[in-house]
Order: C-alpha cells, then structure tokens, then sequence
C-alpha cells in the first residue's frame, strides 16, 4: 500500500501529532524528483507527502500543454506504479492554489476523485491545498467551507492558509509584512468557520513569520510560539488539546530548533521545495563544468555521449536529492517511523 488510503492517511497523520514528529511534503516537477523523492523517505524509513504545485503541474503535462489537470493526473498515475517498489507509504497532495486558479486545478480533481469514490476506488490525490491568503478572512472561510464539503465527500483532507506566507513561489507574492503573524482571532474564525473535524478533515497553514524561498538568517523573524497561542486560543474554547493539524511553509533556511518548536505545537507536515531543487540541480551544475568538453560539441569535436546522456547527471541528482529528504526527515523526527 505504498500511496496511503485515505484511512492511512489519516492514521498518518494521527501518529504524527501524537508522536511528536512532521511528514516532510517534497515538492516534485518530474517523473525523477518523484522517484527522489521514494528513494530519500525509504532511505529514511520514513512515510511522508510528495505534492505539486499550480506550476509543477503545469510544467509536468508538457511545457506546450500547459494544463495543470493533466499534469496532475500524469503525476498521481505514475507515483501509483513506481510507488509499489518502495517500502514507504506516502500521501500525493497538490501545494498552493490561489483563487484565480481553483476552477482550473482543485475544483476539477476533486471532481476526478468524486468520480473514483463512486466507483468504490480511492481519490486520486489524499489532500488539496486552498490558498486563500490573498482575500480576505471572510472570503477565505466561505471559499474553504465549500472546498471542505467536498472534499469530505471525496475522502480528501482539505489544506487551508490563513494568514500570509511572504515571498513568491509559482508567481504568488506574497508581501513581509505584520500578516505573516496569524492571530487567534483568525484562528477562532477559522474554527467556527470549519469546525474541528466534524464536518470534514483540515490542515491549517498559519503563518509566523514564514518567507518562500531562500532568505539570509535575520531577514526574518519567525516566532513559532504564534502556532501555540492559536492552539491554545481555540483548545481553550473547545475543550481541545491542540486542536490543529498545523503545516510549516516556507521552511528554507530556518533553524532546527524553529523547526522542532513548532513541531511540538502540532505541526504535522513541513513543505520541501527549495533546498530540494537546489540539492538536484547542483550537482547537475557540477558535472556540467566538469566535462565542459564532453557535454558540448567543440570546436567540430563530436562530445562524448556517456557526458550528455541524461542519464549520467540525472543518477547524481536524484541521488543528492534524495540524501536532502533523508535529512529532512532526520529533523522533522519522522525518521524511522513508518507504518510498513
């Protein structure tokens, strides 16, 4: 059962929160930093989240198709096949959905998924991820608690963003500012909005300071204790110990003690992009200056095929990828926890 069920999904999840430790959420763009990605979770005998973005999609069905959907069915099929040579369990989750793009990516793959439920098959991904930090809080919620009732129906677990993540990923800016800090105000909007559970299962993307991409130490400052005020706030209402399934985006470059920190205050899944994408490229970099002369045709030389083949390159690069993940699962603490 390598991509999970959606009740092993859950169960996922559940033991995450309650063994203190997050799913690592690799962002992939290919059919190789998918197979990265199996390779770095078994490596570390860890279970965890392969997902793709509005633009990961897009790049994956051809770069003349550009259609996010057949992207997305390409990847999801493929991770079906391969997956079974692994023994991990992992979850397929699609990344940040702005609003523009709903009705040309979720929308249309809970739609696939409603389909297969009805067929008595599994959906197709186990999670989606709506991205309404750029509308607000209200517009946010009642676009989220559409998504949710149908997700629930689809046997989906919805991801919702409340507050901002700062820097730009697949054309989504977004600016440093005081809303990269969610409050418990949100927070209890957020649980009144949704419920705890009851009316479909949810992850919470809450900011604290967090920025895409890469940034220098003290560019930003992230306050983990943010996560525990909301889970308190909405606990203490509630009557619920942390009542969130909590996500850590825009991770790169944060301290391990940040990162265990808001592990403890129930972050259960932390996204992967840019240290992943720069652990392939680089020594795909690396071979490329080294046989300069082979890779390329000179001064009427012919190259050398075993430089150029793909191949040669790509086996580095899935490699140095894949020993990126295994760290990741290392400090995330999943690390030797999977459920196979």
């Amino acid at each position: 059962m390598p991509i999970a069920t959606p009740e092993v999904y859950a169960e996922m999840l559940n033991r995450a929160k309650a063994g203190g430790f997050a799913y690592p959420a690799i962002n992939v763009t290919s059919s190789q930093t998918l197979n990265a990605a199996l390779r770095g979770f078994a490596e570390a005998s860890s279970d965890g989240i392969i997902q793709v973005s509005t633009g990961g999609a897009d790049f994956l069905s051809g770069t003349t198709i550009k259609d996010m959907v057949t992207g997305s069915v390409a990847l999801a099929e493929y991770a079906r096949v391969v997956a079974t040579n692994y023994p991990v369990t992992v979850a397929l989750h699609t990344d940040h959905c702005p609003k523009d793009k709903l009705d040309g990516f979720v929308r249309p793959l809970l739609d696939i998924s409603l389909e297969r439920v009805a067929k008595g098959q599994d959906p197709l991904f186990q999670s989606h991820m709506w991205d309404g930090s750029a509308v607000p809080l209200d517009e946010n919620l009642e676009i989220a608690t559409d998504l949710l009732e149908k997700a629930a129906r689809a046997r989906i677990v919805l991801e919702v963003e409340i507050g901002v993540v700062g820097g730009e990923e697949d054309g989504v800016v977004g600016e440093i500012n005081e809303k990269l800090y969610t409050t418990a105000d949100d927070a209890l909007a957020t649980a009144e909005a949704l419920g705890l559970g009851e009316r479909g299962r949810y992850m919470l993307a809450a900011t604290f300071g967090n920025v895409h991409g890469v940034y220098k130490p003290g560019h930003v400052k992230l306050r983990p204790s943010v996560l525990k005020d909301i889970q308190d706030a909405v606990g203490a209402k509630y009557g619920k110990e942390k009542p969130f399934d909590l996500v850590f985006h825009g991770g790169s470059g944060s301290l391990l003690e940040e990162i265990q920190e808001a592990i403890s205050y129930g972050v259960v899944k932390m996204n992967i992009d840019t240290d992943t994408q720069y652990a392939f490229t680089r020594p795909i970099a690396d071979h490329m200056f080294r046989n300069y002369d082979g890779v390329l045709k000179v001064d009427g030389d012919v190259g050398n095929k075993k430089a150029y083949d793909p191949r040669a390159y790509g086996k580095a690069a899935e490699t140095s990828m894949a020993a990126r993940i295994v760290e990741a699962c290392q400090h995330l603490k999943s690390a030797g926890t999977k459920i196979s």
